[in-house]
């Protein structure tokens, strides 16, 4: 399938090329920084941004989207589900 953009320089404001599942973890990094968190059971996820604050997003309906940079999500507080990281 043909992509007329693979010439054009990937942007912080440009769609997510990749996706992994994430498993949260109060030690573990994540494989790699995201660009976008998708939240696909509610609840509440907590993170830690790339600039080292620990945030709580709580309430949070199934299939909202995060835009955010985030290194890690901690197992603690976290009790949504089904996370996806899009970078």
């Amino acid at each position: 399938m043909p992509d007329r953009f693979t010439s054009h320089a990937p942007t912080i404001t440009g769609p997510a090329t990749r996706g992994f599942s994430i498993t949260p973890s109060d030690s573990a990094a994540l494989p790699e920084v995201t660009r976008a968190l998708y939240v696909g059971s509610s609840g509440a996820v907590a993170l830690r941004l790339i600039e080292g604050q620990t945030v709580t997003f709580s309430g949070l309906a199934a299939g909202t989207l995060l835009p955010l940079r985030a290194d890690r999500v901690l197992a603690t507080g976290t009790t949504a589900g089904n996370l996806l990281g899009l970078a």
